[in-house]
This record gives C-alpha cells, structure tokens and sequence, in this order.
C-alpha cells in the first residue's frame, strides 16, 4: 500500500497595518486558510520583522506611518527577494497603486474585498500570480502599458517613498493640513518630511520645491 501524499503546507503570512482593529479582523478572516506569522503597524517595525520570520506572502497596507506600504516592498525585497507582497487598501488612487506595484508588490486589491476572495488572492499571489481587485486591473495595465522608462534621477533617488509622496503633493498646491489627512499622518510629520526633502534637494521654499518638481514632470 502507498503512502499517502503529506499534505500541503498553510501560505505563511505576514500582516502590516496601522490600524490594530483591522488587523485584528484580518487575522480573524484568514486563520485557517493560511498560517498567520506576525504583524506589525509601522514601516521599520514591519522591516525587521518581516526578514526575521520569512513569510511567503506579506498583507501590507499603503499608508502608514514612516513612509507607507512602497517603503516597506522595496526595503525587504532589497535584502528578502523571495518574499511576494499583495498590497490591501481602502484607495484606489492611480498614485498609491502604481507607487506599491512599482516597489515590487504582486498585486493590489481593496478592504472591501470578501475573506474568501481575499484568501484565494494571497494564495494565487504565493504561486506567482499577479492579482488586483477588478476595477483596477484594466487601469494597471494601461499605466505601464503607457508608461516609458523613466532616467535615473539621482536626486529623487535620495528620497523615500514617503518623502516623494510628500513632495508631489505639495507641488500640487496641497496645504499641509490637507496632505496630513490624504496621507493620514499628522501635520507636524508633513513639516518634517517637508524640510527633510528641501535638505535633500538643497531647495529653500516652497517655490523652488515646486518649480523643481514641475520641471522633473513628476507632479
């Protein structure tokens, strides 16, 4: 008689979001579908995390404190390219789905997606699939469809993918206040990532930071 098959093992998850109730609520949803590994709520948190237990999968949230869900992608893949990323947001902006799938994700999908669809979506993502919520798909590959390579631009290199955000908003003509709430950070963190841009780029107002975005054509 031959011996049975051993049975598959659980997708190992990782979960990152600020948000400890909605945490809590996804790992309620996906326990017992998939082996839940660790969570975090901020980026250096999650980092360090993340390349200690070596997930298959991470859940990460676009924005969070300390430069959202594209810096923690691009930080872990730097060091862990092995491990894949399924971005879970409430937004659908253009912006926060191309930044995270730039950064190395494997696929977008939004909080309003079901547990049992969310569960398929992290597997198919550990065996190599590229997955997104459907609304965004057509509109995903139309961006990089559309899309030509960008040239190396060493000053936008130095920035983080916090700082970026940041600064296209401000170019954009946000206030502070109003670049607080789209990034749900506090205005004092916006201030300070303002001024670590201007050091950065060696600009001295407001002004100069938005002629220099404007002439980069990345607002």
């Amino acid at each position: 008689m031959s011996a049975l098959p051993p049975p598959e093992a659980p997708v190992r998850v990782f979960l990152v979001d600020d948000h400890r109730l909605f945490l809590s609520g996804v790992r309620a949803e996906l326990e017992g579908a998939v082996a839940i590994v660790g969570e975090a709520s901020d980026v250096d948190e999650a980092v360090a995390a993340i390349l200690e237990a070596r997930p298959d999968v991470v859940l990460v949230d676009v924005h969070m404190p300390g430069g959202g869900g594209a810096e923690v992608i691009a930080r872990v893949l730097a060091a862990a390219p092995e491990v894949r990323f399924l971005a879970l947001s409430v937004s659908d902006a253009a912006e926060d789905v191309i930044a995270v799938i730039r950064a190395g994700a494997r696929g977008y999908v939004t909080k309003t997606i079901a547990p049992a669809e969310l569960a398929d979506a992290v597997t198919r993502v550990d065996e190599g699939d590229a997955v997104f919520s459907p609304r965004l798909a057509g509109f995903v590959l139309d961006a990089f469809a559309a899309a030509t390579p960008a040239p190396a631009d060493p000053d936008l290199d130095q920035l983080t993918a916090r700082e970026r955000e940041v600064l296209r908003l401000i170019a954009r003509g946000y206030a502070y206040k109003q670049v607080a709430r789209r990034l749900e950070i506090s205005i004092k963190t916006v201030e300070t990532h303002v001024s670590s841009v201007l050091r950065k780029l060696q600009l001295s107002s407001r002004y100069e930071l938005t002629r220099w975005a404007s002439d980069r054509r990345i607002v």
